[in-house]
């Protein structure tokens, strides 16, 4: 990447809070909100840690093995060794690890090692099997789910060795029945709209939340995976009116996730904030302007840093965390008016919602829900 760029001059932290609290100087109620969400995300910073390259299934679009990333490193096992790593992650001021694979379930006691150093932990899981709760009872568990309904299986229903599996979305029904950890990671697909709605519904009689996600078929033309946008985007809003204890989320979120465009810039490399920011890969990155995650790193299995929170294949990602914080990160963007500002606290809240560990969780007795 060539190092003549347009250089951005971002504001301050200080600037924009300054900016913030005179928006909300009229609105007690949202200057409340704005103060309890600032303070509580100060003490969340996030690594990400691989900690398995096994997995039980072959999904179809999967970013992990689509680009080898199994064979990338030689896998750590040794629990001191990822202990003292955990640790190492801690003192940097790390307070959140957002553990992946391969398929984590496969190796709890890795697990329990982030679990026991750290204060916040998040498991993604492809929910074959459950996240024990020993030792884990205060993870949060992020499921995969994919299209829906019978789609689910299509995409996700393959073994290793080309064998077929089906009923995975009861499987993993059935593994977190009424488990407040558990949240849906539902990545929408074309093919799975007309699916939608029952798939919820049977997510909200299992007591989960669900976080709508969008299918990326790796490998594929991006301008194929989904046509109909716009009644993508109108399902998902209407099914979060409908359930909306259970749906997590909110429209300017959906557009986003769905167009890739925000009111600002369009999401894609230079404008993600989810890089590894000690990877060799990003010096100019780092230097134009765009905010990225403070501190933020993706380490693989043998705990050497990774490009980015994926594969690293920019071209059409719509990782759904990646576009939340993208969203997040730019505060500054929201404070023309305080309606705006209303809007990314509310958004932000939502974010948060999502995990087990945080005060805006709904099992929280000091969590906040507002309305979208």
């Amino acid at each position: 990447m060539s190092s003549a760029v347009h250089i951005e001059i971002k504001p301050s932290k200080e600037r924009v809070l300054s900016r913030a609290l005179e928006l909300v100087a009229g609105d007690p109620a949202l200057q409340e909100r704005l103060l309890r969400l600032t303070g509580f995300s100060r003490g969340v910073r996030t690594a990400e840690v691989f900690v398995t390259d096994a997995c039980n299934l072959r999904c179809k679009g999967c970013w992990f093995f689509a680009h080898g990333m199994d064979t990338d490193s030689v896998e750590i096992r040794d629990l001191d060794t990822i202990r003292e790593f955990a640790r190492g992650l801690r003192t940097s001021g790390v307070t959140h690890t957002l553990l992946l694979g391969g398929e984590p379930a496969l190796v709890p006691d890795r697990l329990r090692v982030f679990a026991e150093t750290l204060p916040y932990v998040t498991v993604v899981t492809n929910g074959t099997r459950p996240v024990p709760r020993d030792g884990l009872e205060n993870v949060n568990v992020a499921v995969s789910l994919w299209g829906g309904g019978p789609i689910d299986d299509q995409l996700r229903g393959h073994r290793p060795n080309g064998g077929e599996v089906k009923g995975l979305f009861q499987c993993g029904l059935d593994a977190y029945k009424d488990d407040p950890r558990a949240v849906w990671i539902y990545t929408i697909s074309e093919f799975g709209i007309p699916y939608m709605e029952d798939t919820v519904a049977a997510i909200a009689e299992n007591g989960n939340q669900v976080n709508f996600g969008f299918y990326s078929d790796y490998g594929t033309d991006p301008e194929a995976r989904i046509s109909e946008s716009r009644r993508a985007i109108d399902e998902m809003i209407r099914i979060q009116e409908k359930y909306p204890d259970v749906v997590i989320g909110h429209p300017y979120y959906f557009e986003t996730l769905v167009t890739g465009s925000s009111h600002w810039a369009d999401f894609g490399y230079q404008t993600c904030p989810s890089i590894s920011v000690d990877h060799p890969a990003h010096a100019d990155r780092l230097a134009d302007g765009h905010p990225v995650l403070r501190g933020f790193n993706t380490y693989r299995t043998d705990h050497t840093v990774q490009f980015c929170c994926t594969s690293g294949d920019c071209n059409g990602c719509r990782d759904s965390q990646a576009v939340w914080t993208w969203l997040l990160v730019n505060m500054h963007r929201f404070l023309r008016d305080a309606s705006q500002l209303e809007l990314w606290v509310t958004l932000a809240e939502n974010f948060y919602r999502q995990f087990y560990w945080s005060a805006y969780h709904p099992t929280k007795v000091d969590g906040a829900r507002h309305p979208a």
